[in-house]
């Protein structure tokens, strides 16, 4: 349930309510019982806790992401272009 900030407008007193979304505005102060209006609030954010959230929770282990290439491979393709590089200059 979300929080909802009131002021009165009479005795400026400011408190929070606790309400459904689908209740009523509350129309009273419970104080001085003259009317309130309900503030604008920044809510809250969303915090994730702990380091690795996305890896150690979602990624379902064991399979690669096959349309990456490998480092390994990639570093191998260069050092065998390079070698051919150089046997063809001499």
């Amino acid at each position: 349930m979300p929080t909802y900030d009131y002021q009165c407008t009479s005795c400026s007193h400011v408190f929070e309510i606790f309400q459904t979304m689908s209740e009523d505005p509350l129309k009273k102060c419970p104080y001085c019982g003259k009317g309130v209006r309900r503030l604008v609030s920044g809510g809250s954010g969303l915090i994730f806790k702990g380091s690795g959230y996305y890896l150690t929770d979602y990624v379902k282990k064991g399979k690669k992401d096959a349309s990456k290439p490998s480092k390994t491979k990639s570093k191998a393709k260069k050092k065998e272009s390079k070698i051919a590089q150089s046997e063809g200059k001499k």
